[in-house]
């Protein structure tokens, strides 16, 4: 039975705003003219790539925190303990290696879409395969983002789910549709301040009420929700430093480093410099909004350490723990409880107008252009519309999306990242192939590729029907004895990681060998497994079937050129190609050496300076 609390006028005014102001911006860069007015698809989809890094820095934090951070973590921390922010270190990681493979890569392609470098470096057949897996994981992820925290706040603020949902599609697709990757960035740093807000407002009132953050931290080392010292090595433990600290950095490279929602956002920047710099303040962002969430799930904990609201059936699961916790003590404020909505309806907003962006990008650059031959002929003008055309599409399709979301429930944290290891895995071992194994072809990319996806899906779908054991999950304990009324007599805490846990409880002694020794398996290694399967499977191939031949040296990261110059001075890192002309990338320029000498000069370059010259032979 859930709790429904109604809205004040206060409330609405603040949540009124964070909609109001996220339409405005993209009306301001609709009708925006000038220098920067938006008349080509480049200016619409990445901004002609001048924005600084700043903006793009907060843009980045606040695509993939979402109100899964804002409503799910602190549920997380209320439910796992404190050991989600260690992902602070994960994400370090993910940064370095974003910076040092995958921006000098795309950056210096000059490419939008990340996966046209795939159709240079392995052919259509890979491109189209990465593509399908892409919108379908953005496809599954949107719809989880709308659903679940609508669903949540519905039940315990009044706001009626489907208007929630509606309303939320609607201001996306405004403002994303006319305003372009500019509106997206700003109101993504708007945002983010709101959503930052609404935790530290959350946080501030909650220890107030406890009695400050001492009490609270000595109530949660008691209760065990202090819990970062976990050290076993075992793989099917849910959370554990080793799980998230390898299983995390997998998942979290393959959404910066291989997802269009976060590259379109950084190859928008002035530099490749201004990149960097981007997804490294970034990962400053990430992390403050991150401890914050996490504090807030401590306050949770400390509010109802003696009176858990799941087994007394105030509310259903985890998810509205959050919602819940403002409606029942911080609703006496004005205007709090409209604040935190509008906190995690930014995270929401975001995250759409992220993703509908990205598959804007991605669906005219990887199948118009390429296919739709008349595009070429195309005005500026016509390209552009035919683009914001479609993110009004992708943004009212999200609607149906979280149609499709209301079939799953659980632990909203652990969907998502569930659904991205098992998408996003496969495609980071592709990326991975193409990035820093020259010998690697087409041919072991697409076996390696299937091959990955299979296994992540196997095991993924079979951690649903035989979902781990809670010696693996370690559900930590709640109590209910300090409830003045208690609803339910259940002493036995309520395992919200899956549905399908309470269905399969009865049938956990049939358990067959391969679900308590493999199935188990942390859904935090989907990603590696994934990832590490398809790079094997694909090197295999690759030198069965002679390799690449002839390969264009731009198409492999710089860092993998710097490498080889270090170990092995002037050798050559694979075949140079016979006849220079064959070169065709837009960043490559040859110029012939002075008399009637067989070697060229090849300048490697960006938009700003030449970054090496060497000497090859060729004929001319």
């Amino acid at each position: 039975m859930a709790v429904n609390h109604v809205f004040q006028v206060w409330d609405y005014v603040v949540f009124v705003f964070l909609l109001l102001v996220s339409a405005a911006i993209g009306l301001f860069f609709a009708f925006k003219r000038g220098r920067t007015g938006q008349e080509t698809t480049a200016e619409f989809l990445v901004g002609n790539r001048q924005i600084s890094a700043y903006p793009i820095a907060l843009s980045l934090a606040s695509s993939f925190l979402s109100a899964i951070t804002v409503i799910g973590n602190p549920a997380e921390v209320y439910s796992f303990g404190i050991m989600f922010l260690m992902f602070s270190f994960t994400w370090l990681l993910t940064m370095i290696a974003t910076s040092l493979i995958y921006i000098p890569l795309f950056y210096r392609l000059n490419i939008i879409s990340t996966y046209e470098y795939l159709n240079r470096r392995f052919g259509q057949l890979v491109r189209y395969q990465v593509v399908c897996c892409f919108l379908m994981y953005m496809f599954l992820y949107l719809g989880i983002v709308t659903y679940a925290p609508s669903l949540a706040l519905s039940q315990v603020t009044g706001i009626n789910l489907w208007i929630s949902i509606v309303m939320t599609a609607l201001v996306c697709t405004l403002y994303t549709a006319l305003g372009g990757i500019k509106a997206v960035v700003w109101t993504d740093v708007f945002q983010l301040c709101i959503m930052a807000i609404s935790l530290l407002t959350v946080l501030i009132q909650g220890s107030i009420h406890v009695g400050g953050l001492g009490k609270i931290w000595n109530i949660g080392q008691n209760g065990g929700r202090i819990n970062f010292l976990d050290f076993d090595p075992d793989p099917r433990r849910r959370h554990t430093f080793w799980t998230i600290l390898v299983g995390g950095t997998f998942g979290w490279t393959a959404t910066y480093s291989c997802n269009q929602a976060q590259v379109q956002r950084y190859l928008a920047c002035k530099s490749e410099n201004e990149a960097k710099k981007a997804v490294f303040l970034n990962w400053i962002g990430m992390i403050i909004v991150l401890t914050i969430a996490c504090l807030c799930g401590l306050v949770m904990y400390a509010v109802y350490e003696t009176c858990d609201p799941i087994k007394t059936n105030k509310i259903s699961n985890s998810n509205q723990l959050m919602p819940l916790l403002v409606v029942e003590i911080l609703n006496q404020t004005p205007g709090v409880a409209g604040l935190f909505v509008a906190g995690a309806y930014s995270g929401t907003l975001s995250t759409i107008s992220s993703g509908i962006s990205a598959m804007a990008a991605v669906l005219v650059e990887d199948f118009i252009k390429p296919i739709w031959k008349p595009w070429g002929q195309l005005s500026n003008g016509k390209k552009t519309l035919i683009s914001k055309l479609l993110a009004m599409i992708f943004g009212l399709a999200t609607i149906g999306l979280a149609g499709v979301a209301s079939l799953l429930q659980g632990n909203i944290i652990q969907a998502s990242l569930s659904i991205a290891g098992i998408i996003q895995g496969p495609i980071l071992g592709v990326f991975t192939l193409a990035a820093l194994f020259p010998k690697s072809n087409g041919k072991g990319a697409f076996v390696g590729f299937f091959v990955g996806l299979a296994l992540a899906m196997w095991v993924g779908i079979a951690a649903q029907i035989y979902p781990p054991s809670d010696k693996f999950t370690r559900l930590l304990a709640t109590s209910t004895s300090g409830c003045l009324e208690l609803n339910s007599t259940t002493s036995t805490p309520m395992n919200v990681t899956s549905l399908l846990t309470i269905i399969t409880s009865a049938k956990q002694e049939e358990r067959p060998s391969i679900a308590e020794n493999f199935y188990s398996l942390s859904y935090l290694y989907y990603s590696p497994v994934a990832c590490l399967s398809t790079v094997l499977v694909g090197l295999i191939v690759s030198t069965f079937t002679g390799g690449t031949k002839n390969l264009d040296p731009t198409l492999i990261a710089p860092i993998v050129h710097t490498i080889h110059n270090f170990m092995f001075k002037n050798e050559q890192a694979w075949p140079i190609p016979e006849t220079v002309e064959k070169f065709s990338v837009s960043c490559l320029s040859i110029t012939p050496t002075a008399g009637r000498s067989t070697s060229c000069r090849i300048h490697y370059h960006n938009s700003r300076k030449v970054l090496k010259a060497v000497t090859i032979p060729c004929e001319l």
